[in-house]
């Protein structure tokens, strides 16, 4: 793993193949900070007080306001005992209590646990247990409260901190949403779990003073991240403050075109995301940008938002933009505010990029990262050429490695398919309380992710595919991106799938799951057709199967996994 001595510098000067065409304005070679995550919040606070920090459905709160709602909870918090290495859940989708609360644990030393409002009660109650929360924070919301309340009944959760939603909104709205909506929220205080239970307005109604801890920024974690990582099973990717705190100074001399207190950013990504978290949330605030949040991402409401409050950068997944192309009113959003948007946490086609690039003028740079890095570990130039379909180039600090899939020792020539390798000083601690799981997944200072790639002559990297999605088909490798690429370019294909299903003669063979964009058509046949320039006959689908949707992750990535179960299933019970 990284270690502390080498965090913050390149490990060398190496003359590394991304050298050769790095962007003019970054420097590859540089030192970094390793700062408490929650300096890069304060330093906005000094500089850009008075600004607006948060919209959340048009209730403006400034950074200033935002502080002191921050000191206040800090306050809380350190009187209810929460101290270093205290863990602390969030379990709410995008508001201003998501920030108050991730900022006030970290000031007094405890560590941020992201749990996803769409978990099953076993999911919850399984990371509580392996992450050792001890109070989880929550909204007054009758869908979040009610899994709350059930795990505290359960003794699975000791404590939960409750908010109140309608106070996060404009006077007009909350009044309203407490008429129209009352059955929505609960009432904590009459909860059988009422003993364990403590109210944000109670826990805040103090004057603010609290000891800040002392953090060392290379040991104290300050996020676990749960990720399936490349087995599949949850475990909690320890990121230490100079992991996130370094990877948004990484984001921040990438990207050199957006102006410091200037930007808006619109959040329509989930928080307890590690993709949200650092490259939206902690970024945006780092750079005195106002964050414009959405509670979850609605197509019609998203189009409406950017239209009405003229956001200038959209970080996003693909199926977000892709959606945004087939709106069926596209032409009356007006969309030209925006001026740069990073796509993540999937592959980017890329006839969507140019297609979205084009209706709003605006720059899609694609990058690449994962739970195990803080995210960000790659990204195309935000300011200079690109190259189509790569995840763009190392970012500062940062040494990528591509290496044997056999013999993860061995780093392969250029321009050959190797697994992604990372080192780098966002790149994680290791996984909470699996030291094997850890060793594992490094190899010396260089993290595995699982993710088959190649690097061109310019250092630039383009994924091949997963390495667990690979499809071995009559004994040749079988990548399933290539085949989506090449049915995208169909003009009626809205989202595609592809996965390996299991074949009698060829052991596995590609299956293509295909929803199509309204009022179009076509037919097997006629895709077959489109494919058959396009694709070698050991690439060709065996099966095409048409859907109305297409199963996503909880950040809208189209999801192999849903299929993949439903087909092992079918062939079992065939």
């Amino acid at each position: 793993m990284t270690s502390p001595a080498s965090s913050s510098l390149t490990p060398d000067g190496g003359d590394y193949q991304w050298l050769r065409r790095y962007p003019r304005d970054v420097r590859w070679e540089r030192s970094f900070e390793p700062i408490p995550v929650t300096n890069l919040f304060d330093a906005s606070v000094a500089r850009y007080g008075t600004k607006p920090c948060t919209n959340f459905l048009g209730k403006i709160t400034t950074y200033r306001e935002i502080a002191r709602q921050i000191e206040l909870t800090a306050a809380g918090l350190q009187r209810e005992g929460v101290k270093r290495g205290s863990k602390v859940g969030l379990f709410m989708p995008n508001c201003p209590t998501f920030i108050i609360y991730y900022y006030a644990v970290l000031k007094v030393g405890g560590t941020v646990v992201n749990y996803n409002p769409l978990y099953a009660m076993e999911e919850l109650a399984f990371q509580i247990r392996d992450s050792e929360t001890e109070i989880m924070v929550t909204l007054d919301l009758k869908v979040l409260f009610e899994k709350v309340e059930s795990l505290l009944v359960a003794g699975t959760l000791k404590r939960a901190i409750v908010a109140s939603f309608s106070a996060l909104l404009p006077a007009t709205k909350s009044v309203l949403f407490k008429l129209l909506k009352g059955r929505e929220l609960v009432n904590p205080g009459r909860s059988p779990a009422a003993a364990q239970i403590i109210q944000d307005g109670k826990l805040t109604a103090n004057d603010g003073r609290y000891t800040p801890a002392a953090i060392e920024p290379y040991e104290d974690i300050a996020v676990l991240q749960y990720t399936g990582g490349t087995t599949g099973t949850p475990k909690g990717a320890m990121l230490t403050h100079a992991n996130i705190s370094i990877n948004c100074q990484q984001g921040a001399a990438w990207a050199t075109n957006l102006k410091s207190g200037q930007e808006r950013a619109l959040a329509v990504l989930p928080f307890f995301h590690v993709f949200a978290m650092t490259a939206l949330m902690n970024f945006a605030l780092a750079e005195g940008s106002e964050l414009i949040i959405m509670p979850r991402f609605v197509l019609d409401d998203a189009m409406k938002l950017i239209d009405q409050t003229k956001p200038t950068v959209m970080p996003g997944v693909p199926t977000m933009f892709n959606a945004m192309l087939n709106h069926p009113k596209l032409k009356s959003f007006d969309l030209s505010s925006l001026k740069y948007c990073i796509s993540g946490g999937a592959a980017l086609p890329i006839e969507v990029k140019q297609k979205f690039e084009a209706l709003t003028g605006c720059k899609v740079v694609e990058g690449y990262g994962l739970s195990e890095a803080s995210p960000s570990v790659t990204c195309n130039p935000v300011d200079g050429p690109v190259k189509e379909g790569s995840i763009g180039q190392p970012l500062p600090g940062t040494i990528v490695s591509l290496r044997d899939l056999a013999d993860p020792t061995r780093e392969v020539a250029l321009g050959e398919k190797g697994e992604i390798c990372v080192s780098g000083p966002q790149v994680m601690r290791g996984y909470w309380k699996r030291p094997e799981e850890t060793a594992s997944q490094f190899v010396g200072d260089f993290l595995r992710t699982g993710d088959v790639g190649i690097m061109d002559e310019d250092g630039f990297i383009f994924i091949v595919d997963r390495i667990k999605d690979l499809i071995i088909c009559s004994g040749y490798n079988v990548y399933p991106r290539r085949i989506e690429e090449a049915i995208y370019t169909h003009p009626a294909v809205e989202e595609v799938t592809v996965i390996g299903v299991k074949d009698t003669y060829r052991g596995e063979a590609p299956k293509a799951f295909v929803k199509l964009k309204a009022g179009t058509s076509a037919s097997e046949a006629d895709l077959r057709q489109h494919l058959e320039p396009k694709l070698s006959k050991i690439e060709m689908p065996s099966e095409i199967e048409f859907r109305s949707e297409l199963p996503k992750t909880m950040i809208g990535k189209l999801s192999k996994k849903e299929l993949k179960a439903e087909e092992d299933g079918r062939r079992r019970t065939s």
